[in-house]
């Protein structure tokens, strides 16, 4: 007996987790996968947005993350502002 087995690094497989089981349906929920500082908003709420255009940027670990939308959809609601300190979980935004 066989299993596929795919390795991925962490933040990778921290992003996928912190999207949840609906990406790709109705309202998508952008959560903070690690703890974190948010550094820039790229968007603004009712902007229309492309699959990998970026949404944000989160600085963690002394890194700068460049947060990108899955999928094209609008931006419905920003949860935080920049400059902002977030926990990983935290509601950032959501598209729609």
């Amino acid at each position: 007996q066989s299993e596929a087995l795919e390795v991925a690094d962490p933040l990778t497989h921290l992003a996928r987790v912190s999207r949840g089981a609906d990406a790709g349906k109705g309202r998508q929920q952008i959560h903070a996968y690690m703890p974190g500082r948010v550094v820039a908003l790229r968007v603004v709420e009712g902007q229309a947005v492309q699959a990998g255009e970026p949404l944000l940027v989160l600085e963690a670990m002394k890194m700068q993350n460049e947060i990108q939308a899955e999928r094209e959809g609008t931006v419905r609601k920003l949860h935080v502002q920049s400059g902002e300190a977030v926990e990983g979980g935290d509601l950032l935004l959501e598209i729609e």
